[in-house]
């Protein structure tokens, strides 16, 4: 790849075009707010504006629900050769991509999963996707030469390629970030009812647990309402759980027989361990995933 296109200078797309440029790929910044497409360029990210010809690829770094006009845009302009995106939902998109008659057979969609809570092309660093996955969706409709193009954008970026289908990816982001980031959006919510002498003892636990809070809540609208029914799916579930442990919680403030205690204790205890060996599922950053090839042949392909 010698040359690409981001769209969308944000976090991600500014974090992009900082690898690309560190590669050597010529990069080009267009943005709907000019001044965030010069701010990335002043960080080093490339050439704030459009190629005089189409370049290589082009990235869309927009929210979900943006991805098809901006591709139905940018294909009339013959902006690139190849699409791809960086939207954190699949499957919406590509419905409203087919609907808006663009030409699915040079675009494939993508997810760096990689990001911070903090936002704007300032927040942006070259090594951002360093060691995580990278989903690729290709359709039916496309050409093996997209998805290489955007294989190749990946491992540029220092992520390990991975191919999924649609609906596959976004039950999966659902469950390891959609719902998550409610969730701590809600917890942090509650700390609006707490006094300044109750706040004044938070430590890094809270911290920890309320840091993805911090993003937008405009893009991450977007996101949820993109990603509705999988992310209600995890919550559902997550609100079953949490209802067994409010009871469990109730009956240990009320119970006065050592049998009523214990099995109060045993549910609230289960549920710890629960969530040990929940986290202990988690792959370490470096944990290697199939190779895109073998992913490509195998995986479910289309919408």
């Amino acid at each position: 790849m010698r040359s690409a296109a981001v769209v969308g200078t944000g976090l991600i797309g500014t974090s992009i075009a900082l690898a690309l440029r560190g590669r050597g790929v010529t990069t080009y910044l267009i943005d709907t707010n000019p001044e965030a497409a010069r701010m990335a360029a002043d960080v080093g990210a490339g050439i704030a504006g459009r190629p005089r010809e189409p370049v290589d690829l082009a990235v869309l770094a927009v929210p979900p629900q943006h991805v098809a006009a901006a591709l139905k845009e940018h294909q009339s302009q013959e902006l690139a050769h190849d699409f791809t995106d960086a939207a954190s939902v699949k499957e919406l998109p590509q419905r409203q991509a087919a609907r808006a008659g663009c030409d699915l057979t040079r675009f494939v969609g993508g997810h760096p999963m990689g990001g911070r809570e903090q936002s704007g092309p300032l927040a942006a660093k070259d090594d951002l996707f360093h060691g995580r996955p990278w989903v690729l969706t290709p359709s039916p409709e496309t050409r093996v030469e997209t998805v290489e193009r955007a294989r190749r954008l990946a491992e540029l970026c220092g992520a390990r390629p991975v191919v999924m289908a649609h609906a596959e990816h976004d039950r999966a982001v659902a469950l390891t970030s959609h719902a998550p980031h409610l969730v701590s959006s809600l917890l942090a919510a509650r700390l609006l009812h707490g006094d300044p002498s109750q706040l004044g003892l938070a430590g890094q636990g809270l911290q920890d647990v309320t840091r993805l809070a911090g993003g937008s809540a405009e893009l991450w609208t977007d996101i949820l309402g993109s990603n509705a029914a999988p992310v209600a799916d995890v919550l559902a579930e997550f609100a079953h759980d949490l209802h067994l442990v409010v009871d469990a919680l109730r009956g240990l403030g009320t119970a006065r027989e050592p049998e009523q205690r214990r099995a109060h204790t045993d549910r609230l205890s289960t549920a710890l361990v629960r969530g040990i060996q929940g986290r202990a599922r988690i792959p370490a950053r470096s944990t290697a995933g199939p190779s895109l090839s073998t992913a490509y042949a195998t995986a479910p392909r289309g919408v």
